[in-house]
């Protein structure tokens, strides 16, 4: 995928888990993230978008434009956000995994005729159908993704021909962004204080 077809992308930027793995450190967390809206109006309403922290997103997505959301979203929520892969090791594969969720037809890595939407198969079934094929395909199969389910209420299984790879857990709950701790901030912002600026509005 090209770096053309990375700035195209439109990206913008539960049940509480009582373990440790929903927390994360600021400026290291990447994730590409389903929503749904419950809008009425917009009923069977998707969008795929791409984070540095999940619970400031989803509050700028329902804030509409004026809050940072993204232009696509503003008017049409409220919105859940069910789902988010993280576990990327930057803001460049990240962006790279959400531009293939986005336009699988386009993305040299995936199969475009295996994976047209079906007749009958709602917004949400095709993206998660999507989603569940690029995790068995490289270079995504081969990173140490976290697939988290959000919202709990709306987690489907996958498909056993599409089962993504054992090292891949399948987790539940919110994410918790905590501040480096001291004596990381300058190591981290030293080696991606340029990626951090790119991305910290998302």
């Amino acid at each position: 995928i090209s770096s053309m077809e990375i700035e195209e992308t439109s990206s913008e930027s539960g049940d509480e888990d009582l373990s440790q793995d929903h927390i994360h450190n600021k400026g290291i967390f990447h994730g590409c993230y389903l929503l749904v809206s419950k809008n009425p109006d917009f009923k069977g309403w998707t969008y795929i978008g791409y984070t540095v922290n999940p619970n400031r997103r989803i509050k700028q997505h329902n804030g509409g434009c004026r809050m940072g959301g993204a232009k696509r979203t503003s008017g049409r929520g409220p919105w859940d956000m069910i789902l988010i892969i993280h576990g990327f090791p930057n803001d460049i594969t990240a962006l790279r995994f959400e531009w293939a969720w986005q336009h699988p037809g386009r993305s040299r890595r995936l199969e475009s005729s295996l994976l047209k939407k079906k007749s009958k198969e709602t917004a949400l079934d095709y993206k998660l159908r999507i989603l569940s094929h690029m995790l068995t395909v490289g270079p995504w199969c081969r990173l140490p993704l976290t697939i988290r389910w959000l919202k709990q209420e709306y987690e489907v299984s996958f498909q056993p021909q599409n089962q993504p790879p054992i090292h891949m857990p399948i987790v539940y709950g919110l994410v918790d962004i905590q501040p480096l701790p001291l004596n990381e901030k300058e190591v981290s912002g030293n080696a991606s204080s340029k990626s951090i600026l790119n991305v910290q509005s998302r």
